[in-house]
């Protein structure tokens, strides 16, 4: 709650914004760059608008706090799909108009150009992208990790790991590197013997785990040398590979993937200026270009073949796509229903197990 509280005073900060001024709430780091540069500025340009651009870590209560509170001051939050399920189910963030989201170059309705899964009532989504882990290769000359069960292995791969902070995609990790196929790991997970078994391979590691709450510090935490190897988003990861040139190495065996979606506060100040502002970042252009800044899937089919090389680095990006064929072997959505219905039984039960 007190981190609640912070990001809530920090978004109180920026509320005194112009009539033509959004506050646009994100994750910050390499991803909120990626959107600066590929739908705020051209946005900005274009309508003569400004945007704000707020950092926050996830903690979507600050807009439950602002809505039931009438002060709300944030206008469009880039969330995860679990939050956007429930938030909208609690009638916290406004209804879209999706019939009016730009066609694809080609005339196809954006209904039909988003991924199956990515539009729903109350959000648009802007990308794919998943939980993975990385390892500094320094760290692991002879012998590299290479499957997602290497992760709880600390007398093969002995060091530090870094975790964030929370049960989601850390418990699906866990049961997969107990060998549980992919495709069955909501089916174990919503057991009893299931979560136990979840918890008793993080025991195998807790004592050797360094937490981590934004998403910036686990490429930091690597190159510190804090710990030798780290769940992250891939996208952070392969930014401190492609433009900061670190030596880390991406093991996409178990990934998490998820998605991102905009959202609209209920009663946000500026909440029509901020549908043009999704409707204008949702294009097909607006989310390939995003993909040149970061290696997140667009939610467009039609944005896939416009992905260019990395704008700093001038690599190609397709290769680094989560979505890859090569990267998607053994990977795992997250349920984002059953998050919406167990996410407080399962974090009540992970901060209990942190406490002990």
């Amino acid at each position: 709650m007190a981190a609640a509280c912070a990001v809530a005073a920090t978004g109180a900060a920026g509320a005194a914004h112009a009539e033509g001024t959004l506050n646009v709430v994100s994750w910050g780091g390499a991803y909120a760059k990626s959107q600066i540069e590929a739908y705020h500025k051209p946005w900005m340009e274009q309508t003569g608008n400004q945007i704000n651009s707020i950092d926050y870590d996830g903690n979507v209560a600050p807009v439950k706090a602002q809505v039931e509170s009438g002060n709300v001051t944030w206008d469009v939050v880039d969330v995860e799909l679990s939050d956007a399920v429930r938030l909208c189910d609690e009638g916290l963030i406004e209804l879209m108009p999706l019939e009016e989201l730009p066609p694809a170059p080609d005339g196809t309705p954006a209904e039909d150009d988003f991924i199956p899964g990515t539009l729903h009532d109350c959000a648009v989504a802007t990308i794919v992208w998943t939980n993975i882990y990385a390892y500094d290769e320094t760290q692991f000359p002879d012998n590299p990790p290479k499957t997602v069960a290497d992760f709880f292995d600390v007398e093969t791969f002995p060091g530090k790991r870094g975790m964030r902070k929370f049960a989601k995609a850390n418990l699906e990790m866990a049961l997969m590197g107990d060998g549980v196929p992919a495709n069955e790991v909501y089916d174990v997970l919503s057991t009893p013997e299931g979560v136990d078994r979840a918890f008793a391979m993080l025991d195998k590691i807790k004592d050797d785990v360094v937490w981590w709450e934004a998403g910036a510090q686990p490429p930091q935490m690597l190159a510190d040398g804090e710990v030798s190897m780290t769940t992250a988003y891939n996208g952070r990861i392969f930014n401190a590979i492609a433009v900061e040139d670190k030596p880390f190495k991406i093991v996409w065996d178990g990934q998490v993937w998820d998605l991102d979606l905009w959202v609209i506060p209920k009663d946000a100040p500026h909440k029509d200026l901020a549908w043009e502002f999704i409707k204008f970042s949702t294009a097909t252009e607006q989310l390939a270009h995003q993909a040149e800044w970061i290696s997140y899937g667009p939610a467009r089919m039609s944005s896939v073949p416009l992905i260019g090389d990395h704008a700093e680095a001038g690599i190609p990006m397709g290769p680094h796509m989560p979505t890859a064929p090569e990267n998607f072997t053994n990977a795992v959505q997250n349920d984002f229903l059953w998050w919406a219905d167990h996410a407080d039984e399962m974090n009540e039960r992970f901060n209990a197990w942190l406490a002990q």
